[in-house]
């Protein structure tokens, strides 16, 4: 349970220095509070998209990540994002990331600010 949490810490502020950095990529709300709570919630949904569809698009794909020696993961990182800002669009979150430019630089953020993060944060493995 404390690993499922600190991922999801780690997610949060991995979007949260997306959203940060780049104007394209908008978390909306009345008051802070719910900012927070909604970007809680889309990296929850962020995570469940990386565990559950992000291991069957590596597999699919397996040959282009040979081809081009594995820079299609800047490719499969920034459609995990748009489904992750499609999903929270119909959960009525008010998260959305503008094009897929724009969410193969905020992957590539997140990746970056993710893999710092889970080096910092306790983990149970």
């Amino acid at each position: 349970m404390k690993n499922f949490i600190v991922k999801t810490l780690a997610n949060a502020g991995a979007l949260l220095v997306a959203i940060w950095l780049i104007k394209d990529i908008t978390l909306t709300g009345d008051s802070t509070w719910h900012k927070t709570l909604t970007l809680i919630l889309v990296a929850l949904v962020f995570g469940v998209v990386n565990w559950l569809v992000k291991p069957v698009v590596k597999v699919l794909s397996f040959p282009l990540f040979i081809l081009t020696l594995g820079l299609i993961t800047l490719v499969v990182n920034a459609l995990m994002l748009l489904l992750t800002s499609w999903l929270a669009d119909k959960l009525s979150l008010n998260f959305h990331v503008e094009g897929f430019w724009t969410a193969v630089v905020g992957g590539l953020i997140i990746s970056i600010v993710s893999w710092a993060l889970h080096v910092v944060l306790p983990d149970d493995e």
